[in-house]
């Protein structure tokens, strides 16, 4: 994949560009079946895919509040490439973007610097100063231009068929704890990414089960709790358990993300990971004691392997 980060970079127009455009927050499977859109319309006229999206998101840009993001600007990068898209455009968003107008961005950016000759949008896509472009401009500005317009469906529930797969409804279902439905609507495992710092000490010592402390990088955590989990680190993959909170046995108040992983002995301290979130098992709770707070966390080891057996992690 070709990633360009600013249009000055584009030497010549694309061959036959097929283009999408989005903030892809989350890459799920709506916006995974859009880019295979793309990439088959591209195939079919002999050209090229591409998928144009912002940093930083254009609300940001323009100092207005927005939700915590699902995918931080490495990952969906990452799952953008992985789609097979022949070139992104990661685009710096800024006032000035945001002045160009909808008639100027389709022929001036769309048309003349990408070669665009098709373009594959949502039902509620707008753009251009004011968000004054709409579906209609497109279809009437593709006659003068030379370029095909392509509404997508929206991707819905594979079992409701009723509830439309988009960022907003992924971002209230992490936030819920519900990561086995999250996992259905992204098409893989909801991922939290960070660096491991030295924690306060208490899992080994303590508890007989040591943990990885993480320094959270991404903005949206799902709901306090335990979680089965696999662990992506630099020695491989590996099963775990994740505790999100704030340790309400040991009355300190600190949110921590803590990760067990499973049948582990190395250091990872100072090197990042990724923790996958399989399942949710329970609520943080309060215990009486330290010794019932480790006979608890080896029932949710126990749960947890039967349910990372059954996802086929071993």
């Amino acid at each position: 994949m070709e990633l360009i980060e600013h249009l000055d970079q584009i030497g010549s127009p694309y061959k036959n560009a097929v283009v999408t455009i989005g903030n892809f927050d989350g890459v799920h499977k709506g916006h995974q079946a859009l880019l295979a859109q793309v990439i088959e319309m591209a195939e079919e006229i002999g050209g090229t895919s591409v998928a144009m999206t912002f940093e930083p998101h254009p609300l940001r840009a323009l100092g207005i509040s927005s939700p915590p993001l699902i995918t931080r600007h490495d990952q969906k990068l990452e799952l953008i490439e992985r789609s097979g898209i022949d070139v992104l455009l990661c685009l710096p968003f800024d006032e000035t973007f945001a002045s160009i107008s909808a008639h100027g961005f389709i022929q001036e950016v769309l048309v003349n610097k990408i070669g665009m000759k098709g373009i594959i949008i949502g039902a509620d896509y707008s753009f251009g100063k004011g968000r004054e472009g709409n579906i209609g401009l497109l279809r009437s500005e593709g006659k003068r231009l030379g370029y095909k317009t392509v509404v997508s469906e929206w991707i819905c529930d594979s079992e409701t068929r009723s509830e439309r797969i988009s960022s907003t409804r992924i971002r209230e279902i992490v936030m819920e704890g519900r990561v086995e439905l999250a996992m259905k609507y992204l098409g893989r495992h909801y991922q939290i990414r960070g660096k491991v710092i030295t924690g306060r000490k208490r899992g080994g010592k303590q508890l007989g089960f040591p943990t990885a402390n993480i320094k959270l990088h991404d903005e949206l955590c799902p709901k306090l709790g335990v979680y089965a989990v696999t662990v992506e680190t630099i020695h491989g993959n590996f099963p775990g358990v994740a505790n999100i909170g704030f340790s309400p046995t040991f009355g300190d108040q600190m949110f921590t993300i803590e990760v067990h992983i499973l049948d582990f002995d190395k250091d990872i301290y100072d090197t990042r990971i990724r923790v996958n979130m399989v399942a949710r098992l329970r609520d943080e709770k309060k215990f009486s004691n330290i010794d019932e707070l480790s006979r608890q966390i080896k029932e949710d080891v126990n749960r947890a392997k039967e349910i990372l057996k059954q996802n086929g992690y071993t």
